[in-house]
């Protein structure tokens, strides 16, 4: 009974949220005016709340431009919760345009939208990434290519790194900063999660969305962790499978120091960074 009380809260606050920022959106994208960019942190820090996220936050997001952040991708509720802490943009699959709702809201934060199944248009969906990079928006690449279940990191895809090069090649930029960032979801209601329960906030493969977002109003009190690794600066020549290589190793070393309870300062200060600047023959 509580719990449904406190969906039927959640939820009817939730769509107040929606029915004011949406339209200010709206207005901003279109005209140009107003802090289009600020609007949807707000948004995403009004639902953090709704939905009972408690943020750790470990490190800091680089302030170099332009910047591409790699992170892995546990559920939908990354958005919302990177979302929340910095001004950023995201890269999602296609598909999440044509979802009711949440894809009119993606397109509204200025979601890049991409068909990593058509490897002829890697190019082109690198250059529309690589512009806005160039412009100094904080880019967000789900680097797994999809979710998971929240006890590993999945192989990072590395096609898509190749926009970091495509934005110093395209446009006047010399340098692209690539930062590894880690989510992991740790408790709920204070009491470690586990594999059991992680499921609570996982969103792997066709489960639903109308269920996961009704389960976490439901429940809420989740905590989280969101690590800000140790951040690289890369040039034309360096090595794209190298560097994913690299961001895959940073990325999964913070999330295992989370899901093991250990409070290591740079858990993604490790790697051989040698060959991702210098180039590689296999590149």
């Amino acid at each position: 009974m509580v719990a449904w009380l406190r969906f039927m809260v959640m939820a009817t606050a939730f769509v107040l949220t929606i029915l004011f920022l949406v339209p200010l959106q709206y207005v901003f994208l279109k005209t140009g005016w107003g802090p289009r960019t600020k609007a949807p942190m707000l948004f995403h820090r009004i639902v953090s709340r709704l939905l009972g996220f408690r943020i750790h936050v470990h490190g800091e997001m680089a302030k170099d431009r332009p910047l591409l952040l790699t992170a892995n991708h546990t559920s939908w509720t990354d958005i919302v919760i990177l979302g929340s802490l910095r001004e950023m943009a995201f890269i999602a699959k296609a598909e999440v345009a044509t979802w009711p709702l949440f894809g009119m809201l993606a397109k509204l934060q200025r979601t890049v939208f991409i068909e990593r199944e058509k490897r002829g248009k890697t190019h082109q969906q690198a250059s529309v990434i690589a512009t806005r990079l160039a412009a100094g928006d904080a880019m967000v690449l789900f680097a797994e290519g999809t979710t998971s279940d929240g006890n590993r990191v999945l192989p990072f895809k590395t096609s898509l790194f190749g926009a970091a090069q495509v934005a110093i090649r395209e446009t006047d930029v010399q340098t692209v900063t690539v930062q590894p960032v880690a989510i992991a979801y740790t408790r709920v209601h204070g009491i470690p999660m586990g594999r059991v329960h992680r499921p609570i906030v996982a969103w792997p493969g066709d489960v639903p969305l109308g269920p996961s977002l009704i389960g976490l109003l439901k429940d809420g009190a989740v905590d989280v962790d969101v690590w800000f690794g140790e951040p690289m600066v890369i040039d034309e020549k360096s090595d794209r499978k190298a560097l994913a290589r690299t961001m895959e190793k940073r990325v999964r070393a913070m999330v295992l120091s989370s899901l093991m309870g250990r409070n290591l300062v740079n858990p993604s200060a490790e790697s051989n960074e040698e060959a991702i600047l210098n180039g590689d023959k296999n590149r």
